[in-house]
């Protein structure tokens, strides 16, 4: 009997230290690369809930009952701002109004970068696959979008299923990313920059630190590591991506100029292109010419585009092809998904870089 009273009283002085010694607050983050700067500052406290997964866009977003809930439960929300999610923009008032929300693209000491248009970068026309030119869509933000009005046609409602259902989504958001009808002139795609992702992780500890102060202590831990892990990352990046600073490169939807200015790389230019159609006859032509013109050694899409349509662009051309994830949609949620992130994209440019160099 006292071995047994032993075991139990060790099984249990165990448990207490695996437990925090706080309950940790309601923690809500909107997309993946926010939920793993928020879950590295909370590891060992509790984990918060992830809002939008797989490719689903942040734009036109149609939130499930259970993302309602907690939403209506919520004590923290980490997003970027209402020029990414436009779906929470309001929302929040409404379904959070007891909430701290956090808009990281506020944060004290993060870079902000404007909008690149004209010129190499075409504006985000998605009229591009009915045959008009590349200078007839560079002013028409304001048409009605129709090859890419498909956030309201699947609602998320039953289920999560969004590399299916929403593989095109991440295209739709340029109009939320990129939007200056609504006085967002900045670019959001902010946390591709380790720099600014390590402003945000103070923030995130401050933020959970004033509503948790029980736990502050841990949160501070967990953001120092953080911080120290983004500083090393930044570091192999830039020794990994030295060497390409000046082979240029063309994207098909303008989500990396935070990556490109951290790490000197050269964007050629972007060109608007429907991730699900296969370009017309007189827009593939345009596009081929000014792959040419441009003289980008890579192309790069992103994982909703089907590979048809990346081969279709580049015929004829000598440019390769490659594929960029901005927001992390086919990796796993969790503390180790932004450097995962960050580290993929920085050998999708390397491999395509190196080959073409």
């Amino acid at each position: 009997m006292p071995t047994r009273r032993f075991a139990a009283s060790l099984a249990l002085s165990t448990a207490l230290v695996a437990t925090p010694a706080f309950a940790a607050p309601d923690v809500v983050a909107s997309i993946k690369p926010v939920h793993s700067l928020v879950s590295a500052v909370m590891d060992g406290v509790g984990e918060p809930d992830l809002l939008i997964e797989g490719a689903a866009s942040p734009h036109g977003y149609n939130l499930r009952p259970s993302e309602a809930a907690a939403l209506q439960d919520a004590d923290l929300v980490f997003w970027i701002g209402p020029a990414l999610e436009t779906f929470l923009d309001g929302t929040l008032d409404t379904l959070s109004a007891g909430a701290t929300h956090v808009a990281l693209m506020e944060t004290d000491g993060a870079t902000l970068l404007e909008v690149r248009e004209g010129g190499a970068f075409e504006a985000h026309d998605h009229d591009h696959d009915h045959g008009h030119g590349a200078d007839d869509h560079a002013h028409d933000e304001d048409h009605d979008h129709d090859d890419h009005a498909h956030d309201d046609d699947h609602a998320h409602d039953d289920d999560h299923a969004h590399d299916d259902d929403h593989a095109h989504d991440d295209h739709d958001h340029d109009h939320a990313e990129h939007s200056h009808d609504d006085g967002h002139v900045h670019d959001a795609h902010l946390w591709l920059d380790p720099q600014n992702a390590t402003a945000f992780v103070t923030a995130i500890e401050a933020a959970l630190s004033q509503a948790d102060p029980e736990n502050a202590a841990a949160y501070a831990e967990n953001a120092s590591a953080t911080i120290e892990r983004l500083n090393a990352l930044e570091a192999d990046v830039a020794a990994r991506l030295a060497p390409h600073a000046q082979t240029g490169f063309i994207v098909f939807h303008d989500a990396y100029q935070y990556f490109e200015n951290r790490f000197d790389l050269s964007a050629a230019g972007a060109i608007t292109v429907n991730p699900e159609v296969s370009p017309g006859p007189e827009r593939l032509r345009e596009i081929q010419e000014r792959i040419g013109e441009l003289g980008a050694a890579c192309v790069f899409a992103e994982p909703q585009f089907e590979p048809r349509v990346i081969d279709v662009v580049t015929e004829g051309t000598e440019a390769r092809s490659g594929v960029l994830d901005p927001l992390g949609a086919t990796l796993t949620p969790g503390p180790d998904l932004y450097f995962e992130l960050i580290g993929e994209m920085a050998s999708a440019f390397e491999t395509c870089l190196s080959e073409s160099g």
